[in-house]
């Protein structure tokens, strides 16, 4: 199959796969904490990546090590605590759409520490896009006010950090294989999350009905949602190019609005109108 094919196929799967990351983060925090979530998250995921891909581990050259531990901490360690932080008082579709700005972060970083080319249609794609979340962000502040949407901050760091990590990625791993890459971005992060998990309630209340629930929910998540997505996601940089692989959250909202709307969440139409601005943003800044 061509390349070209290969690329918009993965960027369909990781699109269903994400989309549905964030009502699976709000059902899994029936039961956890934030930092219960996030690293139960990291422990699945790294369970079932070092299973089936730990002799991929030796494919790595020693001096990618160092690279690896990086994208490990942009790419996923910091992103699973922050998004399950933000989802405590932002709704699970407020937080698909923010991580829209992705794409724009990727293009912004790049352009500012990875030698990116920058034209002047992109910067006014950032500039679109960023009004569009100022829209979104205040028309939340003004029709949810059970939400509190200084959270959306979280979201917005994390979708550095994704950008962050693609730039990365492409530059310094882009001869090194996805399931490689991904095992070990997790070897690395399991103990830090196995020692954050257990400074919380977690042995207290594993017993708990709504807990291991909630687990069940977490390893979803960790496995399809992190895992297999991750891996999927680093073949797309390596065949395509960085604002291509990020572009994936053109789609995303579309599969967490639907998740949303099932599960009950709600958008004003000034919240829509601002999504709107949002995702014009972004096909500004990833237009070539």
């Amino acid at each position: 199959m061509k390349s070209l094919q290969i690329k918009w196929i993965l960027l369909a799967l990781l699109a269903l796969i994400w989309g549905s990351s964030f009502i699976l983060i709000k059902k899994g925090l029936v039961g956890l904490s934030p930092f219960q979530l996030g690293s139960l998250r990291i422990i699945f995921c790294a369970i079932f990546l070092l299973v089936i891909g730990f002799k991929s581990l030796a494919e790595i050259p020693l001096h990618k090590w160092k690279y690896v531990a990086i994208t490990s901490l942009f790419g996923t360690f910091i992103p699973a605590y922050l998004f399950a932080i933000a989802e405590t008082k932002v709704s699970s579709s407020i937080c698909s759409i923010l991580n829209s700005l992705t794409p724009l972060s990727t293009l912004l970083l790049g352009a500012t520490f990875f030698g990116l080319d920058f034209k002047r249609s992109q910067f006014l794609g950032i500039i679109i896009g960023l009004i569009g979340t100022a829209i979104l962000i205040f028309a939340g502040v003004e029709n949810n006010t059970t939400e509190n949407y200084f959270y959306t901050l979280f979201v917005i760091v994390a979708t550095m950090c994704y950008a962050t990590n693609v730039n990365l990625i492409k530059k310094y791993l882009s001869d090194v294989k996805p399931l490689s890459i991904t095992t070990g971005n997790f070897m690395v992060m399991l103990l830090p999350a196995v020692m954050i998990l257990f400074l919380t309630d977690f042995s207290a209340k594993i017993n708990i009905a709504s807990t291991q629930n909630a687990m069940i929910f977490v390893a979803i998540l960790g496995i399809v949602g992190t895992g297999i997505a991750n891996v999927s996601f680093y073949k797309l940089i390596q065949i395509s190019s960085p604002v291509f692989a990020s572009s994936v959250t053109y789609l995303i909202p579309i599969v967490a609005l639907g998740w949303g709307i099932f599960d009950n969440e709600r958008l004003s139409l000034f919240q829509v109108f601002g999504a709107v601005i949002v995702m014009v943003g972004i096909y500004l800044a990833n237009k070539k």
